[in-house]
């Protein structure tokens, strides 16, 4: 018999992935890996016999379901799913994805439409942190048209405004404004996604390259390595060496009017723009005093705003810092606006169980 799964294709931010229900794939984690490396195209350069789209900005995956949390209205399970590789990994959360979530939630009758807008509150499985997300639904539907533009999306479509409460976890993981790895100052922050901030002059580059660019750059990819593995244990996240976390985003002065440059690393592809809980985490790493970020920011001291420059443009962060009651740093608002689109909804025919199981 032919497998056939229920799946919503979406657009969430700059990232596309497939929504699933959560029971409409199997339970036992290796089976589900291997259906959704089936379903993605996995591996292969192309994704050419799959949904995956041959870059990891496509080649992702959101499993909800009804929360059983208070504090939530739906659980979102991100998953990466790795383009070359039989590998399925929920070691991080997914913000540009997440944008997608509420009106999926909406649209699977999770949670009811309001009659002009609908407030979804949403527990991020990978991490245990929570985000809710507001978007128009006139006559109780969604809406996916609208006038809100993003960097690196064409056209415009409604907004999707994302608000995270305060992190429970430490902004600086290491309690260091700067530690030094292999010679080089560095910023690890967790404001959403674990990330290392490092000023790209110190690895001999500009910050301004393209993508590409920077990911043929074999000496560079080495040193990054070397600082993303020492990071990793730094900040308690143990041997990262299988892992897509921590992030590590160069930083460069603003050339476009916004706050900083950035170049970010997921974690050897360079990223087109940037992901929202790792701008997120930049925005905040700005703002610490001391941080390398500090020093090459240009950032209004009077706005919560904050615009992350990208190779394909901008990202703006609401941000802004407080202090626990022994003084270190901590956040107090962070939100984002994004847009998300339902690009098909219907069966995915996922490619044959001809080979074994997928690893994670």
């Amino acid at each position: 018999m032919t497998e056939q799964v229920p799946c919503m294709l979406m657009r969430g931010g700059t990232s596309k992935g497939a929504y699933f229900l959560a029971d409409d794939l199997p339970a036992e984690p290796a089976l589900r890996y291997d259906l959704l490396l089936r379903i993605m195209g996995s591996p292969d350069d192309r994704q050419i016999d799959g949904l995956g789209g041959a870059h990891p900005l496509t080649s992702k995956v959101a499993l909800i379901s009804p929360s059983t949390d208070p504090q939530a209205d739906v659980d979102y399970h991100f998953l990466q799913v790795a383009v070359d590789r039989p590998e399925v990994s929920d070691r991080q959360n997914c913000g540009n994805i997440l944008a997608g979530v509420g009106p999926f939630a909406v649209e699977r009758g999770l949670v009811p439409a309001g009659e002009q807008e609908t407030s979804v509150r949403i527990r991020m499985v990978n991490t245990g942190d929570y985000a809710t997300a507001t978007f128009p639904t006139p006559g109780r539907r969604v809406d996916y048209t609208g006038n809100a533009e993003i960097s690196g999306v064409p056209g415009t479509a409604a907004a999707v405004v994302i608000e995270f409460p305060p992190g429970a976890g430490e902004l600086l993981p290491t309690g260091n404004a700067v530690d030094v790895i292999d010679g080089i100052e560095v910023t690890c922050v967790n404001n959403g996604m674990p990330t290392v901030l490092i000023a790209a002059t110190s690895l001999k580059a500009s910050g301004y390259e393209l993508p590409r660019d920077l990911e043929e750059d074999v000496a560079l990819a080495d040193r990054l390595r070397t600082v993303r593995l020492a990071a990793g244990r730094l900040m308690g996240l143990g041997d990262v060496s299988d892992a897509t976390v921590p992030k590590l985003t160069l930083l460069a002065p603003p050339r476009d009017g916004g706050a900083v440059t950035t170049r970010t690393f997921i974690p050897v592809r360079c990223h087109t723009s940037i992901g929202v809980l790792g701008a997120a985490s930049v925005a905040a790493g700005l703002r610490i005093d001391g941080s390398v970020g500090a020093g090459l920011a240009e950032i209004d001291p009077g706005s919560d705003r904050v615009r992350i420059e990208h190779p394909t443009g901008f990202l703006d962060i609401e941000s802004s810092l407080a202090a626990t009651p022994d003084g270190r740093p901590c956040a107090r608002r962070t939100a984002v606006v994004r847009t998300a689109r339902k690009i098909f909804d219907g069966t995915v025919f996922p490619r044959a169980a001809d080979r074994p199981l997928g690893a994670h």
